[in-house]
């Protein structure tokens, strides 16, 4: 593994543009397109690539970190991003691991295909474990019946990393994980990103009527439910969670900075001096400052952890989850308050502040949700099997 500076990569210059071209993304809703050409020509989406496969092979916890730094910048671009890397980290920890079935996903990084995760649906609050897309075994392959939301690098994406649900024996379903190749007949984009926040993802719906992926493409078959949450899965759900926490950390960063800056030359005709000495801004400006120093160590510690091959066994999925949920919920807590300091002029788009909070309010909606956290994290220290129904009475 490489070790590498977050400005080998991302240079001041290449960040300020970022940062310059976020305003106008979101106000014009449309794909950061111009930021994904410079990330791809700079080789930022080849980071987790193993050398083996023409990457420097980096880690979870180097990787998420420098897309804390990314996002502090424009965190729209770096969670766009966060798909690829969710397939590209998750495949190099295998194949280091000695699996050498994610050889041809790695094949295909290596080459240039660009991955996104096809995983949200409606109706189904539990991703990847259960889903809402038919999978149907035919010769040669599968075929997949059903739509997914939130694919974000939508303009992009190569390859769209899916799952679906074999009932073929009822007493044993299984899901069925994927990669179509885009353009594949059956297969459609519909344009329904119009949205509160991280409009810059453009995170359209996919279409899938009978879409045929040939057993090549077919990358696990699992049991349904918790039981099916292998070193695949568990590793889907290390990278994405991770990566959600850490671009959400970023942001809130981004948010703090502003408003320190800002109620340091606020005034008022009832004070001598800045907004930055009266008592209240100072409680809360420490709240806010409290907050950020909490997510950043939390999100560091399970990814190195993670990276340096700790065995937390079934626990994983309790730090994991956990990670990410105080992350997402202690960033929007930090954003919010800053709105409360700057009071109004906050809420003009001038300022940049709304950007950022409407943002991170969507950081609480990405799985796994408030519920789902505290059903999972609540089962799993109780010794309750997480597909065990709950009964009242």
């Amino acid at each position: 593994m490489t070790t590498l500076d977050a400005t080998q990569v991302l240079s001041d210059e290449l960040l300020a543009r970022f940062a310059g071209r976020a305003a106008t993304y979101d106000r014009e809703n449309r794909f950061a397109q111009e930021d994904f050409d410079e990330l791809k020509a700079a080789g930022y989406l080849d980071l987790a690539l193993p050398p083996e496969f023409g990457g420097p092979g980096m880690p979870l916890n180097q990787i998420v970190r420098m897309q804390r730094t990314l996002a502090y910048h424009a965190a729209p671009t770096a969670l766009a991003v966060n798909m690829h890397f969710y397939w590209t980290g998750m495949f190099a920890d295998l194949w280091r691991a000695g699996d050498r079935s994610v050889e041809p996903f790695l094949r295909d990084a290596r080459n240039g295909e660009v991955f996104a995760a096809g995983h949200a649906e409606s109706g189904n609050d539990i991703p990847l474990l259960l889903s809402t897309t038919r999978a149907e075994k035919v010769d040669g392959g599968y075929r997949f019946h059903g739509r997914k939301s939130f694919g974000s690098l939508g303009p992009v994406w190569t390859r769209l990393g899916l799952h679906g649900l074999d009932t073929s024996d009822p007493a044993a379903p299984k899901v069925v994980h994927a990669f179509m190749s885009r353009g594949t007949e059956g297969s459609h984009t519909v344009p329904t990103w119009d949205v509160l926040g991280m409009r810059a993802t453009q995170s359209d719906d996919t279409m899938l009527d009978g879409v045929f992926v040939p057993d090549e493409q077919i990358a696990r078959i699992v049991p349904a439910g918790a039981a099916g949450v292998d070193a695949f899965v568990l590793g889907i759900y290390a990278w994405a969670l991770l990566g959600f926490g850490n671009v959400y950390c970023g942001l809130a960063q981004r948010a703090f900075d502003m408003v320190v800056t800002s109620v340091k030359s606020k005034r008022s005709m009832a004070l001598t001096r800045p907004m930055s000495y009266h008592a209240e801004f100072q409680h809360t400006i420490a709240e806010m400052a409290m907050a950020l120093e909490s997510i950043g160590p939390h999100l560091d510690c399970v990814a190195n952890d993670w990276s340096n091959g700790v065995d937390h066994g079934p626990a994983w999925v309790i730090k994991i989850v956990s990670a990410k949920h105080h992350a997402v919920e202690s960033a929007w807590k930090v954003v919010d308050d800053g709105l409360d300091l700057l009071g109004g002029f906050g809420i003009f788009r001038s300022a940049g502040y709304e950007r950022l909070w409407r943002d991170a309010r969507l950081g609480r909606l990405h799985p796994a949700n408030s519920q789902l956290a505290h059903e999972l994290v609540g089962k799993l220290s109780l010794g309750i099997n997480p597909d065990e129904l709950p009964r009242w009475g």
